[in-house]
């Protein structure tokens, strides 16, 4: 196994992942953009602006120079999806080597291609094993090391053993997968989802709205998976069903936080602003919308939350126009 990883990113998700990996025994080096934060860690062993309390392992070291990264056998990408495409570009520039293992934890899509991030990694750096991370795993309880499963996907399973190896500790289980597809786009849309069962918290619904939300938004995933070559089982897994229940119903949720300030009355810059965090799930909206409508595939709920987010539509008018839909099977 590897004694050393780089995880890029130095969020909230990056700085639980990296906790992850140095538990695991792995010397980890932490990149990011903000020298406030690198040296916060390096000084004190904390990151109080993204995880407040949580004391991180020595082994932990944070920099802001990407060329640092590159004797790491593993590196995981965690940064925002508007701006994996830059970072990637710079991995390039530093010449690493095609032995590199290339973990996405990302959960987005390429604004500019509509890529999934195994897409775009494989586009910009073609020689380098590629695998991904996702489930349900919110980053403020897996900091606290408290028990976590997600599923790595690679279409080489070597790659995903290899990664699975890596995260093989007790409070952190890991499941593979050859259906990278299924995996990635499972974690990006939940977060579209998320956002609708934040604002009918915001609007004062109850369970009943949400649990249906969230089983019409599974068929949604599915629908849109299958029709990109994904296999429907995967979406009844971790990086499917599991993540699209926790997003949705957790107070950790930035999405979450995001949709229930929308339904409560606030304007989306206004939202996004109170939440303090990169929020996926708002340019994710956008990118799946124009996914499905590329692929023909029937998305209510989806086009109802990019009409929130990005045409001004009110909440409780999507709401309505959703309930008051011509009838159908739940089979269709």
């Amino acid at each position: 196994m590897t004694t050393k990883a780089a995880v890029l990113g130095a969020g909230s998700w990056g700085t639980a992942l990296s906790i992850a990996l140095a538990d695991r025994g792995l010397e980890v080096v932490l990149y990011g953009n903000e020298p406030a934060v690198s040296d916060e860690i390096n000084s004190d062993h904390r990151n109080s602006r993204y995880l407040p309390e949580i004391v991180l392992p020595d082994s932990i070291r944070a920099t802001v120079e990407i060329a640092e990264v590159h004797d790491a056998p593993m590196i995981l990408v965690v940064v925002p999806s508007q701006v994996a495409r830059s970072v990637l570009g710079q991995l390039r520039e530093i010449g690493i080597p095609p032995s590199t293992v290339i973990v996405s934890c990302t959960k987005g899509i390429d604004p500019g291609t509509g890529k999934l991030m195994h897409e775009l990694i494989e586009e910009i750096l073609p020689d380098n094993p590629v695998a991904v991370l996702s489930g349900p795993s919110h980053a403020e309880e897996v900091a606290r090391r408290i028990a976590t499963l997600v599923t790595v996907g690679s279409t080489d399973p070597a790659v995903a053993a290899q990664v699975q190896e890596v995260f093989a500790l007790p409070w952190f289980r890991t499941y593979t997968s050859t259906d990278v597809v299924g995996i990635e786009l499972g974690g990006v849309v939940k977060n579209v989802f998320a956002i609708a069962a934040g604002a009918i918290d915001g609007l004062g619904l109850g369970d009943n709205a949400k649990a249906a939300m969230v089983t019409r938004g599974l068929a949604e995933m599915t629908r849109l998976g299958v029709a990109m070559g994904a296999r429907e089982e995967t979406f009844r897994g971790l990086s499917g069903i599991g993540d699209l229940i926790v997003t949705c119903y957790s107070v950790h949720s930035r999405n979450n936080r995001v949709g229930r300030l929308l339904g409560s009355g606030k304007s989306l810059d206004e939202a996004v602003a109170e939440t303090g965090q990169v929020a996926e799930g708002v340019p994710n909206a956008k990118n799946v919308h124009e996914l499905a409508r590329r692929l023909g595939v029937r998305t209510p709920l989806i086009d109802q939350a990019y009409a929130v987010l990005f045409e001004g539509k009110p909440p409780v008018a999507a709401l309505r126009e959703l309930l008051e839909r011509d009838q159908r099977s739940e089979a269709d």
